[in-house]
């Protein structure tokens, strides 16, 4: 997080609610009193809170109260899964004014939806699973009557959990959705696929899943640690006629990687327009 995210979330003086403490809304909270916001501020509305979210009880956060001990918020961030908004709707409405930022983590929500549901000032938002180990990356749009205040505390909330990319067309989520917010999965099928051909190579499965394992993951932190492009770091790999460019003959091919891919990120494109109808 950065320092100027800290000290917005360490200055903020209002009430922020978080509706939906699951994987990713808890991930949230615990950026959030990581980065030096007061617990005795954080409203947690959760039916079915973990141990450990409930255990923040301690620290001064409240959680579950009634919507009439709540009061006017400055900020909601709704973090509940998407098939179940409509129904959370009426509770968050309760606690909405026509000023309140509301920060929206569901997936193919629009900006239109959520306002009609619980009016505010919306913040659309699409982070990814590594934002669980504040690694995440996170692209948001804001809509038109969002302020600049307001849209610095949003961006501080979302960089509690790593990365955050702004943009202006709200028709770019979809195709967001496709490449972060559903790009862990590719890569964890990448090891889970690399580990089982290992297996077929004649690797004993224990080793081949290490391998794999290990593997993606050190090459993700070289990606993410070098200023070198994706495609220089391969070529850098692979010396010519030798085993890597083998390799590569095949996943380069007329039938290889790129057009699986680009099908794959079309499909996944696809579903989040058709989610968000």
């Amino acid at each position: 997080m950065s320092s100027q995210s800290t000290n917005t979330l360490q200055s903020f003086n209002g009430t922020i609610a978080l509706a939906g403490a699951g994987k990713m809304g808890g991930a949230m909270l615990t950026g959030w009193l990581s980065g030096g916001l007061e617990a005795q501020r954080v409203v947690v509305i959760e039916p079915s809170p973990s141990p450990e979210i409930a255990a923040l009880t301690a620290r001064g956060i409240r959680l579950n109260p009634a919507a009439s001990d709540i009061g006017a918020l400055e900020t909601l961030v709704v973090a509940v899964k998407p098939q179940s908004f409509r129904e959370a709707g009426a509770t968050l409405k309760s606690i909405t004014g026509p000023t309140t930022l509301l920060v929206s983590i569901m997936a193919g929500a629009t900006i239109a939806s959520i306002a009609e549901v619980c009016g505010g000032a919306v913040v659309r938002a699409m982070p990814n699973t590594p934002a669980a180990i504040g690694r995440g990356i996170t692209v948001a749009v804001a809509a038109k009557n969002v302020s600049t205040a307001q849209r610095t505390v949003a961006d501080a909330l979302l960089r509690a959990t790593g990365a955050v990319e702004w943009i202006d067309d709200e028709t770019l989520m979809d195709a967001v959705t496709a490449v972060s917010g559903s790009g862990p999965a590719y890569v964890f099928l990448l090891a889970e696929e690399l580990a089982r051909a290992g297996v077929e190579a004649g690797l004993p499965a224990e080793l081949a899943t290490r391998l794999a394992r290990e593997t993606v993951a050190g090459s993700g932190e070289l990606l993410r640690r070098s200023e070198t492009s994706s495609a220089t770091l391969r070529q850098n790999v692979t010396s010519p006629g030798g085993t890597t460019a083998a390799a590569l003959e095949v996943l380069m091919g007329a039938d290889g990687m790129r057009p699986l891919m680009t099908r794959a990120i079309a499909a996944a494109t696809k579903r989040s327009k058709e989610l968000a109808k």
